[in-house]
């Protein structure tokens, strides 16, 4: 075997044994704030969807048996499923039930303001994933400029025995932590859209319950 097919053999074998986790240690400690920043991402993102999903869950007889109790008077009664359905659109009537009595105007306030805190309550924690998918590449990047100082550096301190290999060496895995922004970032956008566009049907569902509990009050007892 020449020289040449010793060091092509050589290099597919590095080749094939380079995985993952050696290009994650090859990052260097930039990729620890990703790596937290992805961790704290996934967490967000699982405990969002279950309580969105929860917010979500709607009894279908929920608004007919409040529509008897108050044609029938028995506001109590009202109040009291709404305390025990435990929802967002219950929490908004109930509080709407709470102001019966008072000018209309004054109970509709009532349940817009209620709707934002329950919407703002939804929204916890998406700041985060926000934040993380504008700067997680940035992040990355950061690790790659510092990486490719420290490569001119090594190429530089090498002298008369620099090659490009030693160049080579040190800009792939500086690229690494870039590489590791990007997917932070992304996963972190998609995240971020999907649990905005699941809280934006909640609050179509928010306003649609408001305005059926406006027009309950407006019908002849």
């Amino acid at each position: 075997m020449s020289y040449n097919e010793a060091a092509q053999a050589q290099a597919a074998d590095m080749v094939q044994e380079l995985s993952v986790w050696d290009l994650t240690m090859r990052g260097g400690w930039i990729m620890i704030p990703l790596a937290v920043l992805s961790i704290v991402c996934v967490y967000i993102f699982i405990e969002r969807c279950l309580v969105i999903r929860r917010a979500q869950k709607e009894d279908r007889s929920f608004m007919e048996r409040i529509r008897e109790y108050i044609h029938e008077g028995e506001i109590e009664s009202a109040r009291r499923l709404c305390q025990k359905t435990d929802t967002p659109y219950a929490r908004l009537i109930g509080k709407g039930i709470s102001r019966i009595g008072r000018p209309m105007n004054d109970v509709l306030v009532t349940i817009e303001n209620t709707g934002n805190i329950e919407i703002a309550a939804l929204e916890k924690g998406l700041a985060w994933l926000a934040t993380t998918a504008a700067g997680g590449p940035m992040i990355g990047f950061l690790g790659t400029v510092i990486g490719m100082v420290n490569a001119f550096y090594n190429l530089a301190s090498a002298g008369s025995s620099a090659n490009i290999a030693v160049l080579a060496d040190g800009i792939y895995a500086a690229l690494v932590t870039t590489v590791a922004g990007l997917i932070v970032g992304i996963i972190a956008l998609f995240a971020y859209n999907y649990l905005v566009a699941r809280i934006n049907k909640v609050m179509n569902a928010l306003e649609a319950r408001t305005m059926e509990f406006m027009d309950l009050l407006n019908e002849p007892a």
